[in-house]
C-alpha cells in the first residue's frame, strides 16, 4: 500500500537540501577552504532527476541555487563565494540530470515505473554521470576562484578532490536520498526485508567497523586505512543494498571527520591539498567496491531467481509434452543427422515393432525390415527421413514394416520434417501412423470396380454393337440423331471402363522390368500421334525431342505412362492454339533419369499442381475420366521414381516431370540416337 507523503515533494526536497547544505559547510579541513563531505552535490542531482517530467523544474532548479546561497549565508561565507557555490550547484545538478536522461532512462520516479540501481552497468553509467556533473561544477568553481583571488594561481588538487567529493556523494548520498523518496511513497520496501537470521550478521558488521574505524583513525601516523577495506566487502557480500549504501555513506563520514580533526592515516600527510584528496579518494573507493559487490549479488541473486523460475516453468512443460508425446496414437520420432533416433514415443515402437521407449539411440534403417508397399526392398538412401537430411523435399510415404515383431507386416505412412537446431546439420521430425486398413479398403474398393469396369464392358460392347445395327436401320430418319447420342454415351462409357481397368493393371499387375530404349519409344509414340492429327484433319503438334536416356521399367507400363502424359498435355490445348510439346531427360542422383514433358497448353491453375495426379480429378470442362494422371503417378511410384507437375519455366503451360531408374544394358544404351 503507497503511504502519502506528509508534506509535497518539493518542500521534502528543499528541506533535506537545506540540512544538506548545512551540514556540509561545518566541514571543512582548517575552517577554511571546500568542505570535506558535501552531501548537497547528490541530494541536488537526485532532486533534478526525479522531477525531469514536472513542470516546475526549471524553478526547482532556481531553488537550489537560492537555498545554498541563503544556507552559506548564515554560516559566515561570503558574498561572491555563496553566489558561486549557488551557481556551481545549479550546474552540477542540471549536468547529472540531462546525462541521466541519456544513459540511464530507467532511474526515474517508481511512480513512472523506474527503479533505483540494480545492476553494475547502472553503477558505472551513475559514475560516468557523476564524474561528468562532478567536472562541471569544478570547472565553474575553479573559473570562479580564479577571477576572485588576488594571485590567480591554480591548485591541481583541490580541483581534483572536489571531483572526487561529488562523484562519492552522487553515488552515497543520492542514492541514500532516491531510496529514502521510494520508501516514503511506498515502493521498494521489499528491498529492507533482512531474514531474522541476518540481523545479527549485519549488526555485527556495523559494530565490527565502529570498532576498526576507532583504532584506524584514532591513532596517528599509522598507515593502515587499508586494512578497513575487508570490513567493506563483508558488507557489500552479505548485506542488503541499501545497508551497504548506509555503510558506506556512515563510515566514509566518520574517516572524512577524523581527518578533519587531524586523526588517522591521513592527518600526518603535511600538503593540505594532497591531505584532502587521499581521503576522498579512500572514501571513494571504499564506496565504490561496496556498491560494486552489492549490486554483483543483487544481480546474481536475481539471475538465480529467474533461472529457478525458467527451470521449474521447463520441467513442467517437459512433463506436460512428455505426456502428450507418450499418450500419442500415432508415432512420433526424431533423428539426429545419422538417423539415430534421439526421442520416440510408445506408439513409434509399437508401429515399427521395436522396444517400447521414449528414447532410442539405434539407426533408423533399412534392417528394421522397410520395404515398398510391393514387397520390394528399400536401401537406406531411399528412406524419407534419409531424403530429408540430405535435403530433398519429401512427400508423405507409405512404407511396408515387415520383422520379427511384426511378421503379418503393416503399412506405415511417414511424414517428415526437417529441423534447424542453430548451425548444426538438419534434424528430422518423423511423424506416423498405421494406413494398412484404409489401404486394403481402398485396394479392395479398387479391385471391385476393376472387376465392375471387366463385368460392364460385355453388356456394353452389346449396347454399342445394336446401337450400329438400330442407326442403320433408321439412317435418314430424324430418331437416328437419338441413336448417335447413345453411342456417344456409349463411348464414354468404355473410356471410362478402360481407365478403371487400366489404374488396376497399374496398381496390381506383376512388374517385368527391363532396360527400354527411350528414344525408339517416343519415337513410335510421336509417329502415331501425328497420324492420328493427320486422319482426323487436325493440326499436327509440334514435338521436340531432345537427349533421351534408356530407363528401367516395365515396358507397357512405360508405354501407358508417356501416352498419359502426352495425351493429356494435347487435351489441354487452348481454341487455335499450336500444340508443341517438348520431350527430354536429363541424369538424375542414385542411377536415376529424370523426363521433362513441357507443353504449351492452358497450364494447371496455383494450388492444384497435386491434386491433378488424385483419383478421379477431372479438369473443369476435361473429357478424360480424371484416371489417367493417377494412373501415370501410380506408375512411378511402382518403379520407385516421383513425378510431379509444375509451370511451364519458358512461358505458358505445363512441365510434367517423373524419375524412372536408369537402364541397366549396354545394347539398349549403344541404340540411343545421338543428338
Amino acid at each position: 500500500m503507497r503511504l502519502p507523503m506528509a508534506v509535497p515533494p518539493v518542500v521534502g526536497y528543499a528541506a533535506l537540501y537545506l540540512i544538506a547544505v548545512l551540514a556540509g559547510a561545518g566541514t571543512t579541513l582548517g575552517g577554511a577552504g571546500e568542505p570535506l563531505v558535501w552531501p548537497a552535490f547528490g541530494v541536488a542531482a537526485v532532486w533534478l532527476v526525479m522531477s525531469r517530467d514536472s513542470l516546475w523544474r526549471w524553478a526547482e532548479m532556481g531553488l537550489i541555487g537560492v537555498l545554498t546561497v541563503a544556507a552559506l549565508l548564515i554560516t559566515g561565507s561570503g558574498p561572491m563565494d555563496a553566489l558561486l557555490e549557488g551557481l556551481t550547484a545549479m550546474v552540477g545538478a542540471l549536468t547529472l540530470a540531462v546525462a541521466a536522461v541519456r544513459w540511464l532512462p530507467s532511474i526515474r520516479p517508481a511512480g513512472d515505473g523506474g527503479r533505483p540501481l540494480s545492476s553494475l552497468r547502472d553503477l558505472w553509467w551513475l559514475t560516468l554521470c557523476a564524474v561528468l556533473a562532478a567536472v562541471a561544477s569544478a570547472v565553474l568553481r575553479t573559473v570562479g576562484d580564479l577571477l576572485t583571488a588576488a594571485d590567480g594561481t591554480l591548485a591541481l588538487a583541490p580541483a581534483a578532490a572536489t571531483v572526487v567529493r561529488d562523484t562519492v556523494s552522487v553515488l552515497v548520498f543520492g542514492t541514500l536520498t532516491r531510496l529514502a523518496a521510494d520508501l516514503l511513497g511506498g515502493h521498494r520496501r521489499e528491498q529492507l526485508k533482512i531474514p531474522n537470521s541476518h540481523w545479527l550478521e549485519c549488526g555485527a558488521v556495523f559494530a565490527v567497523s565502529a570498532a576498526g574505524y576507532w583504532a584506524v583513525f584514532s591513532s596517528h601516523g599509522l598507515p593502515i586505512g587499508f586494512v578497513l577495506i575487508p570490513l567493506t566487502v563483508w558488507a557489500g557480500l552479505r548485506m542488503p543494498s541499501p545497508l551497504v549504501i548506509l555503510h558506506a555513506a556512515v563510515f566514509d563520514v566518520t574517516a572524512l571527520l577524523f581527518t578533519m580533526v587531524g586523526h588517522g592515516p591521513y592527518a600526518t600527510v603535511a600538503d593540505v591539498g594532497v591531505r584532502i584528496l587521499l581521503i576522498q579518494l579512500y572514501a571513494g573507493v571504499l564506496a565504490s567496491v561496496g556498491l560494486a559487490l552489492a549490486l554483483s549479488r543483487d544481480e546474481r541473486d536475481s539471475l538465480i531467481e529467474r533461472l529457478q523460475v525458467s527451470e521449474s516453468e521447463a520441467t513442467d512443460k517437459a512433463t506436460m509434452m512428455t505426456t502428450v508425446v507418450n499418450s500419442m496414437t500415432e508415432g512420433l520420432a526424431i533423428l539426429d543427422h545419422s538417423g539415430r533416433l534421439i526421442l520416440r514415443n510408445p506408439a513409434a515402437g509399437r508401429l515399427l515393432g521395436a522396444v517400447n521407449a521414449v528414447s532410442g539411440g539405434v539407426a533408423l534403417g533399412s534392417d528394421h525390415g522397410f520395404f515398398r508397399p510391393d514387397g520390394t526392398a528399400l536401401e537406406d538412401r531411399e528412406l524419407p527421413h534419409v531424403r530429408a537430411l540430405a535435403g530433398e523435399e519429401v512427400e508423405p510415404m507409405d512404407v511396408l514394416v515387415r520383422n520379427a515383431a511384426v511378421p503379418e507386416g503393416r503399412i506405415v505412412r511417414f511424414n517428415v520434417a526437417r529441423l534447424v537446431l542453430g548451425t548444426g546439420p538438419y534434424h528430422v521430425v518423423v511423424v506416423f501412423h498405421d494406413v494398412t486398413a484404409d489401404r486394403r479398403h481402398r485396394d479392395e474398393l479398387m479391385s471391385f470396380a476393376g472387376r465392375v469396369a471387366h463385368d460392364l464392358l460385355n453388356p456394353l460392347t452389346t449396347i454399342e454393337g445394336w446401337s450400329e445395327v438400330l442407326e442403320q436401320e433408321l439412317s435418314g430418319y430424324q430418331p437416328a440423331e437419338k441413336v448417335a447420342r447413345i453411342q456417344r454415351a456409349a463411348a464414354r462409357m468404355r473410356t471410362f471402363l478402360n481407365g478403371l481397368l487400366a489404374y488396376t493393371a497399374a496398381r496390381d499387375g506383376k512388374l517385368m522390368p527391363t532396360t527400354v530404349n527411350t528414344a525408339l519409344l517416343v519415337g513410335d509414340i510421336v509417329n502415331s500421334r501425328l497420324d492420328q492429327a493427320e486422319a482426323s484433319g487436325e493440326a499436327p503438334p509440334y514435338f521436340e525431342v531432345g537427349r533421351l536416356d534408356p530407363v528401367e521399367a516395365d515396358p507397357v507400363l512405360f508405354r501407358q505412362l508417356l501416352e498419359n502424359l502426352i495425351d493429356n498435355s494435347l487435351r489441354t490445348m487452348g481454341p487455335g492454339v499450336a500444340p508443341y510439346l517438348a520431350i527430354a531427360c536429363q541424369p538424375q542422383p542414385n542411377h536415376m533419369v529424370r523426363i521433362d514433358i513441357i507443353d504449351n497448353g492452358a497450364g494447371i491453375p496455383p494450388g492444384m499442381w497435386h491434386e491433378v495426379f488424385t483419383n478421379f480429378h477431372r479438369e473443369k470442362g476435361g473429357t478424360a475420366n480424371g484416371l489417367e494422371l493417377a494412373i501415370c503417378k501410380r506408375i512411378v511410384d511402382r518403379h520407385g521414381g516421383l513425378i510431379e507437375a509444375a509451370a511451364n519455366p519458358y512461358g505458358q503451360g505445363t512441365r510434367m516431370s517423373f524419375t524412372l531408374p536408369a537402364g541397366r544394358s549396354a545394347y539398349a544404351r549403344a541404340l540411343t540416337p545421338a543428338r
